[in-house]
């Protein structure tokens, strides 16, 4: 069965999308740690980061920059954390959390957020995408779904 990261990407669930491109994807998490908490995520289904190829990786990460620029821009963070846990969801993700102090990455930090909150930071990040100059996110698939 489809992981529900595959599911958000296929359009089979509701996501909130910052970033879409053929190789990964960048959405809002529902349950958001702080504000402007993003998982990037690659379309291919693979459960553990390390057995990424290494292009896709290296993409990753790319398009994990570009959010994290995105995220200073609108939150104003001392860092932008990236935690890669994967327990949770047997499909590859980084979380990209603004951050203050480290104990801002804690995920007993979670709180289930409203779509509509989820869909106002979506549009911030995508905005502030777009205002660096990166024109892959403002793809019409990244509007929400």
């Amino acid at each position: 069965m489809a992981s529900i990261f595959t599911q958000i990407i296929n359009g089979d669930l509701p996501g909130h999308f910052v970033w879409r491109d053929e190789v990964a994807v960048a959405i809002m998490t529902i349950a958001p740690i702080k504000p402007g908490h993003c998982l990037v995520i690659p379309v291919e289904e693979i459960d553990h980061w390390d057995d990424l190829p290494a292009e896709t990786s290296a993409h990753l990460m790319q398009v994990a920059s570009r959010v994290a620029k995105a995220q200073k821009r609108v939150y104003s963070p001392k860092r932008v954390g990236v935690m890669v846990a994967g327990l949770e969801v047997p499909h590859t993700h980084y979380h990209l959390v603004p951050i203050n102090e480290i104990p801002d990455l804690d995920f007993a930090l979670q709180q289930q957020a409203e779509p509509e909150a989820l869909a106002a930071e979506a549009a911030k990040i995508r905005q502030a995408l777009v205002d660096l100059g990166y024109r892959d996110s403002a793809d019409p698939s990244c509007t929400d779904k």
